[in-house]
């Protein structure tokens, strides 16, 4: 799909990266408990172009730059790890294969339910003193509409914008 032009890797990742923090600092519904943006469609094209490490090293460092220029509280490692996850899944289930409704749907809930849904809740419990289940009810509602959401708007970006951009070709 991309030939190998180490240039133009760093530069669609740089890219990508910003607009990540664009969409999840400026562009997303914010509460202490839940966030819901767009900060993931940059994450995926990243993981569909260039597989889950640089997905993973990307989101992660997003996360880094976005608290350190934009902090919204305290700095916790845990999010970046998530973030890094989510890059990793998202690599693994895009890379190299056709991204469609249907294989939207498995690396999505694993990112939604597993680790926005279970890993994030446990982070939030850690730094708000407040019981799992106490954060659970919100989280699930969230997680469920964020699941969706990222499941119809992942293929839709990639396969009506992204397919038709440069880069791509």
């Amino acid at each position: 799909m991309l030939k190998k032009n180490n240039t133009l890797r760093l530069v669609v990742m740089a890219f990508m990266i910003a607009i990540s923090i664009v969409l999840t600092r400026f562009c997303s519904i914010n509460t202490p408990i839940v966030r819901i943006g767009f900060g993931f469609l940059p994450c995926a094209i990243m993981g569909i172009m260039y597989g889950p490490l640089w997905a993973g090293a990307g989101y992660a460092i997003a996360d880094i730059l976005g608290m350190v220029i934009f902090p919204n509280g305290a700095y916790f490692p845990g999010f970046t790890l998530t973030a890094f996850l989510t890059g990793l899944v998202y690599g693994f289930f895009y890379r190299n294969r056709e991204v469609t409704l249907k294989s939207s749907i498995l690396p999505n809930a694993i990112v939604s339910f597993g680790l926005n849904l279970i890993l994030d809740t446990v982070w939030l419990m850690i730094l708000m003193g407040q019981g799992f289940l106490a954060l659970l009810p919100a989280r699930i509602v969230k997680c469920a509409i964020m699941f969706v959401i990222q499941t119809a708007m992942i293929p839709l970006v990639w396969n009506k914008i992204m397919l038709k951009t440069p880069i791509t070709q």
